[in-house]
C-alpha cells in the first residue's frame, strides 16, 4: 500500500486519518504496521464500504475537500472499496538500528547473516560488494550501480533492502548511502 508525499506529510501532522484503495482482496491487515517515509503506520480497521455510503466527513479525514474529489482519486476497477483507519505512526525501528554501534557480536552476527545471504546468491562477497559500492559512489541510481554489478535492478533493490533491514544502508530520494552502522560493519571488514 502506497502514498503519496503529500499524504504522508498530512498524516504525520495528524490531518489524515483514512485511506481508501480498491482491492480484490485487502494487502494490509489491521493491527500490522505498514514502514513509510515518515515511519511505520499503524493500520487500524480495515473495513469494506459502499462507495455510495462514503460522507463528506469520509474524505476531509482521508485528506480530500469533498467527496467528489475522493471518489475522483480512487481508481476504476472491479475490486471492492476499503476504508484503511490509521491508527498511528511510530518511528521506524530501522532508523534507530542504524545510528547503534556495533558490538563484536552484531558483527559477527552481521558477517553470518552476509554469508548465508552470499550462498544463496551463489556469489561470495557479493553483499559486502554492494555495501562497498554504495559507501564509493552515495547517491548514484540503483540501475547505475546494479550494471556495474552485472545484476537487475529489481534484484539488486531487493538486497539493498535486505542490507537496510538490518541497519546498515539509507535509502536517498536517489540511490543509497551507508548509515552509520553500515560504515563500521564495512570498516571492520
Amino acid at each position: 500500500m502506497l502514498f503519496k508525499a503529500q499524504t504522508l506529510e498530512a498524516i504525520a501532522r495528524g490531518e489524515v486519518d483514512l485511506a481508501f484503495r480498491r482491492w480484490t482482496r485487502p494487502t494490509v491487515k489491521a493491527g500490522t504496521r505498514l514502514r513509510t517515509t515518515i515511519g511505520s503506520l499503524i493500520i487500524g480497521a480495515v473495513d469494506m464500504v459502499n462507495p455510495d455510503k462514503l460522507t463528506a466527513e469520509d474524505a476531509k479525514r482521508a485528506g480530500f475537500d469533498n467527496i467528489a474529489a475522493l471518489t475522483r482519486n480512487l481508481r476504476d476497477g472491479d475490486g471492492t472499496l476499503y476504508r484503511i483507519a490509521i491508527a498511528g505512526v511510530e518511528a521506524d525501528e530501522r532508523t534507530a538500528l542504524r545510528e547503534e554501534p556495533l558490538s563484536q557480536a552484531d558483527k559477527v552476527a552481521l558477517m553470518d547473516r552476509l554469508a548465508r545471504w552470499d550462498k544463496a546468491a551463489e556469489y561470495v562477497g557479493y553483499h559486502r560488494q554492494i555495501l562497498r559500492m554504495i559507501a564509493d559512489h552515495p547517491g548514484v541510481v540503483a540501475a547505475n550501480l546494479a550494471a556495474q554489478l552485472g545484476v537487475e535492478t529489481v534484484k539488486f533493490k531487493r538486497d539493498v533492502r535486505k542490507l537496510k533491514e538490518v541497519g546498515l544502508t539509507i535509502s536517498l530520494d536517489i540511490g543509497y548511502r551507508l548509515s552509520p552502522r553500515g560504515q563500521d560493519f564495512l570498516d571492520g571488514q
